[in-house]
């Protein structure tokens, strides 16, 4: 069965930490009616959804995506890039531990869930302002027993490599080339996102879905054309927090 972990929008969602876009006023009531249309998305898409708690005091505890990499095996707890974040992981952790055991990233490794784009056994892990080479090296070092291989990919101009990049499945990305070093994909069918929607390269795509922002008409017509379900939602408040779709969710077979 698949399940969808997501956390409650923070009523402090507005003093989120902001890197790379200008801060803006958050309509929270709005924010937290577009992040119930993205769980209800979820589920009809066929995710068992485990919705948590928001976390008052936690701005971007709803990005629950960044505190942990989740494979079949188990879940990595990270230690997230952004200090002030790092306590959104043991709220997590407790309800994670249901499903997968769990290790730990330790100092001075920094990695965010955003930066990992994982295409079956191959993990691609962003070099980025959130994620440095200890990381990615202590990620490796805990998943690659399992099987799994990890490869560090150059990432420039935006938060989180899979803010430039997401998996579609079937060996391809989708993607904004000028964000990231594309020469780590060697063997990757890259899809080119328009010029004029230069943030649209993550999407959430499940199975033969692909969960898409509203504000990137061109990219849905785009994946619409290579015969994916397209589901368009609007999540413009919450990019204003500077999310995009995968964020929000964890998803886990259990």
């Amino acid at each position: 069965m698949l399940t969808a972990i997501t956390r409650a929008v923070s009523p402090s969602l507005s003093r989120c930490e902001l890197t790379h876009i200008p801060r803006q006023i958050i309509d929270i009531q709005r924010a937290i009616e577009q992040h119930r249309a993205y769980e209800n998305c979820l589920r009809e898409l066929g995710a068992s959804v485990m919705s948590l708690p928001a976390q008052a005091d936690m701005p971007d505890s709803m990005f629950v995506e960044d505190p942990v990499v989740v494979v079949d095996e188990l879940a990595v707890m990270t230690r997230m890039g952004a200090e002030s974040r790092r306590r959104e992981s043991e709220s997590l952790a407790t309800a994670l531990a249901r499903f997968r055991p769990l290790h730990w990233l330790k100092e001075p490794a920094t990695l965010e869930g955003g930066d990992v784009v994982h295409a079956g056994k191959t993990l691609y892990v962003g070099l980025s302002a959130r994620t440095n080479p200890e990381g990615v090296k202590q990620l490796a070092a805990e998943l690659e027993p399992a099987g799994y291989s990890v490869h560090g990919v150059q990432v420039h101009g935006c938060l989180h490599l899979k803010s430039a990049c997401s998996y579609l499945g079937d060996g391809r990305i989708l993607a904004n080339r000028e964000w990231f070093d594309t020469e780590a994909f060697a063997g990757v069918q890259i899809i080119d996102v328009p010029k004029d929607e230069a943030s649209a390269a993550n999407v959430l795509a499940i199975a033969n879905s692909v969960m898409v922002p509203g504000a990137f008409p061109r990219t849905a017509e785009i994946l619409d054309r290579l015969g994916f379900r397209v589901n368009k939602l609007d999540i413009s408040e919450l990019m204003k927090a500077e999310a995009a779709m995968t964020c929000s969710s964890i998803l886990l077979e259990t």
